[in-house]
């Protein structure tokens, strides 16, 4: 458990994160005119969070997700002074049904990792459409606003896991064993 001294010191980088940031957004706004200019404070506000998160990874999304993702969070920066960085989006079916072995091994039973972790026929990061995202008071902001772009938190267990939901809202779960298709066989794989 990180000590209260050390809590704060994280809380005061975060501010300064925020601060230069925003600040880095607004120095980008004229070049990022010059690029787009009905699009300016949204282009500058990307560089600006692509330099803050430089090992973020967009790629796989679907466009309708980076869309509301990208939209969501150049609201928060210019609107609010909040962050929102992506920590893990689409993931391919091998590098899930990876995760999802190991929360096995960890867990225990098929059942116990279906709490955390879902397998690639039931995940939606495989499908481009699920976000993880850092830090806490991102999700935040995104939990209180994401709807506007129709994202949206599905599961009570995970701040950080946002779906672009372009149907509206989903029932909120406990956790992802509750959600999709749970076909798995008596050994304990998972079918597709």
């Amino acid at each position: 458990m990180p000590s209260i001294d050390g809590l704060e010191a994280a809380r005061r980088r975060d501010v300064v994160y925020r601060i230069v940031t925003r600040g880095i957004a607004v120095v980008l706004v004229p070049v990022a005119w010059v690029v787009a200019p009905g699009r300016a404070r949204h282009l500058a506000c990307q560089w600006a969070l692509a330099a803050r998160f430089p090992a973020e990874d967009l790629a796989g999304l679907t466009p309708e997700t980076r869309d509301a993702f990208e939209g969501a969070r150049a609201e928060a920066l210019w609107c609010d002074g909040e962050l929102i960085g992506l920590t893990s989006g689409y993931r391919d079916p091998l590098e899930q049904a990876r995760l999802f072995a190991a929360a096995v091994a960890r867990d225990g039973s098929v059942e116990a990792a279906w709490r955390r972790v879902l397998p690639p026929h039931a995940s939606r990061h495989v499908a481009g459409t699920a976000l993880d995202v850092r830090p806490s008071e991102g999700a935040r902001w995104l939990e209180r606003h994401g709807g506007r772009y129709r994202l949206y938190r599905p599961y009570d267990n995970e701040w950080w896991h946002f779906e672009y939901r372009p149907d509206g809202p989903p029932v909120r779960l406990p956790h992802p064993g509750l959600a999709g298709d749970r076909r798995v066989c008596a050994a304990g794989a998972d079918r597709p």
